[in-house]
């Protein structure tokens, strides 16, 4: 059996930061010493740019005549290491999502690396930088493997050529939380089991100075959480629970100890569909079921780095939906935490099941804002494939300030309905409300319907839809399978939007 040791985060890398230096020029003999210079340059840029580097006329030579927009072109410079050159040029106009793709792909033709520059001569902005940067960390991260092989050598310097002042702190911060979400989602479902993840919690707590407490099954059934419990009854052990974690900022107590923001993750390590059995192909890559609860851990910690002037909570769900004779069934009736009754529909619908209860808890802390992240639904990935998340808010002006977080982060998001007449689906003639529909019209809608109905009224909230945590061929800058998706965009709309500040200091 292979566990989670004590040391997990050190040994998985987590904690693993090159040295980075600022340079205005890179000479010769420091590019003799790297294994590769990527340089970015926008869409028609002019060869004299590249005189900041050393062998000026072997770059202009790579890029005359001009690549097209969007290209990728690489050759070696004429010393003893044999160092690559990479040129990718930004189309006019291009987003954040474009630019950290273009710096993904320069990022794999420059291959492994130990040491690398990254210049963005011409109009280079902060953008640029921090592109490259956050695809070098990307790809310099190891996911785990249990190969019998040592690991490769890791990324231990890091130039930054003619750069703005780029914010380095808030850059690696995020590019931690973006891997730390990718390594847990990628463990294999018999190594992050529930104890292991609660271990793993715990150690990442007290390295980031956060409170821990974890609620078990016992604790669960006496809060009266039995959407949750109705879940976790199939596991073949009494393990489950919710995690929660709390930052509070150096120096600032909350009023009344009521957080600024909450922050809520369904943690399903593995899901069989339970009674209503998921097909081999629908759950072959079943353990990222838990991403939502992940990114609400990394965010959580990235906040906690930057020192963010922000109380925060997380909660996770942590659990498996397994199936057997003391699994849930449809049909079955179970209250919840907040005193609803759920008619259960379909055993395959447990993520709004373990939220339900798990959002009711974090209510009852009153936060100025809730946040919940789930890869919660097919039908999200139906409507938009796995390149943009769906976004859901209870308040206009929310909903707009997570599309624009998602621009400017370039993780991606689109906002769906949440008018009230969808309810009408989700009606039941036993009990409060339905779990979901019989059909799968519309699911993604239905379902944050459905979680609304847990959130007390008067807090905002935003529900994001996780169907861009996976990916065949990576997403963005991440060019794996498993993306990460979740903590840039939630940074930026905390750090960039200051969605608190605009929701007014006395929200609730």
């Amino acid at each position: 059996m292979i566990r989670i040791s004590p040391a997990t985060v050190k040994q998985a890398g987590l904690d693993h930061t090159p040295g980075i230096t600022r340079r205005v020029r890179l000479g010769e003999r420091a590019a003799a010493a790297l294994d590769a210079v990527l340089v970015m340059l926008p869409e028609g840029a002019r060869p004299e740019a590249f005189s900041m580097l050393p062998q000026a006329e072997r770059w202009r030579e790579l890029y005359t005549p001009a690549p097209a927009p969007g290209s990728v072109v690489a050759t070696r410079l004429a010393n003893h290491h044999h160092t690559r050159a990479v040129v990718g040029v930004l189309p006019r106009r291009a987003g954040t999502f474009e630019t950290l793709f273009l710096a993904g792909r320069m990022m794999k033709e420059a291959g492994e690396a130990r040491a690398l520059a990254l210049a963005t001569p011409g109009a280079a902005s902060d953008r640029e930088v921090e592109a490259l940067l956050a695809a070098a960390l990307a790809q310099d991260f190891p996911l785990p493997s249990f190969r019998a092989r040592p690991r490769p050598r890791r990324l231990s310097r890091v130039e930054l050529i003619g750069t703005p002042a780029v914010d380095l702190r808030r850059a690696l911060a995020g590019a931690r939380g973006t891997n730390l979400v990718r390594h847990l989602t990628a463990l294999p479902p018999n190594v992050l089991t529930a104890p292991a993840y609660r271990r793993f919690i715990g150690e990442l707590a007290r390295r980031h100075g956060l409170g821990f407490n974890w609620l078990d099954e016992r604790d669960l059934k006496r809060l009266g959480c039995g959407a949750f419990l109705a879940v976790s009854a199939g596991n073949a052990a009494r393990t489950a629970g919710i995690a929660h974690l709390r930052y509070r900022p150096a120096g600032r107590a909350p009023r009344s100890g009521a957080p600024d923001l909450a922050l809520v993750g369904k943690g399903i390590l593995f899901d069989t569909g339970g009674t209503n059995l998921k097909s081999h192909r629908g759950m072959l890559d079943m353990h990222t079921d838990m991403s939502g609860s992940a990114v609400a851990l990394a965010t959580l910690t990235a906040l906690a780095q930057l020192r963010a002037p922000i109380a925060a909570d997380a909660w996770l769900a942590i659990t498996e939906n397994r199936t057997g004779p003391t699994a849930y069934v449809p049909q079955d009736v179970v209250r919840a935490a907040n005193g609803l009754t759920i008619q259960v529909i379909h055993t395959d619908a447990e993520g709004r099941m373990v939220l339900a209860d798990t959002l009711a808890l974090a209510g009852r802390t009153r936060p100025r804002l809730m946040m919940d992240f789930a890869t919660l639904t097919g039908a999200c990935v139906t409507a938009l494939t796995e390149r943009y998340s769906g976004g859901f808010a209870n308040r206009p002006d929310l909903a707009a300030a997570l599309v624009e977080a998602g621009r400017s982060s370039g993780e991606r998001l689109w906002s769906f309905p949440l008018d009230a007449d969808f309810d009408a689906d989700l009606e039941s003639k036993v009990a409060d409300i339905m779990q979901c529909a019989v059909e799968g019209k519309g699911d993604h809608i239905l379902a944050a319907r459905f979680l609304g109905r847990f959130v007390p009224e008067q807090v905002p909230w935003i529900h994001l839809d996780l169907s861009s945590a996976s990916r065949s061929g990576g997403l963005g800058h991440v060019t794996t399978d498993v993306t990460g998706f979740g903590v840039r965009c939630t940074l930026s709309l905390l750090l960039e939007q200051r969605i608190l500040d605009r929701l007014g200091k006395d929200a609730r």
